[in-house]
């Protein structure tokens, strides 16, 4: 078995592909009208958007009667200054509530959070 892509809810699929494929620079190798897949550049898991005419912005933090985060998506970057700005500038917006000083929260243009940090190297766990 293999991870294909995760899924994003959007009203507009389409709108929401273009400004992930603005920030990560991947290439669109499915568009239909209700969805849009990207892949990274030599293939990989990739990234879906599907259409949710009835989707609702996750809150960011999360609080007690109001949508939740079903999922975030994690961007390991060499420099969060320069990724922040890169973010802002695909249309991102830096949310408002920033847990920790290694790791920024930022929005995409339909709500949906994702994070930045700084990488570093990882050591596989086993269970």
């Amino acid at each position: 078995m293999k991870l294909s892509a995760p899924v994003l809810d959007a009203p507009d699929p389409h709108a929401l592909a273009n400004f992930y494929r603005r920030l990560l620079g991947w290439t669109v190798v499915q568009r239909e009208p209700d969805w849009v897949k990207l892949r990274p550049p030599g293939g990989g898991t990739g990234l879906s958007f599907q259409t949710e005419p009835i989707y609702e912005a996750p809150t960011w933090p999360a609080s007690a009667g109001a949508q939740q985060i079903m999922t975030h998506l994690d961007f390991e970057v060499e420099d969060l200054d320069a990724a922040g700005t890169h973010a802002e500038e695909a249309g991102a917006v830096l949310a408002g509530f920033q847990p920790d000083d290694d790791v920024r929260v930022y929005l995409d243009p339909v709500g949906h959070p994702f994070c930045l940090f700084l990488a570093e190297a990882e050591t596989p766990m086993d269970p």
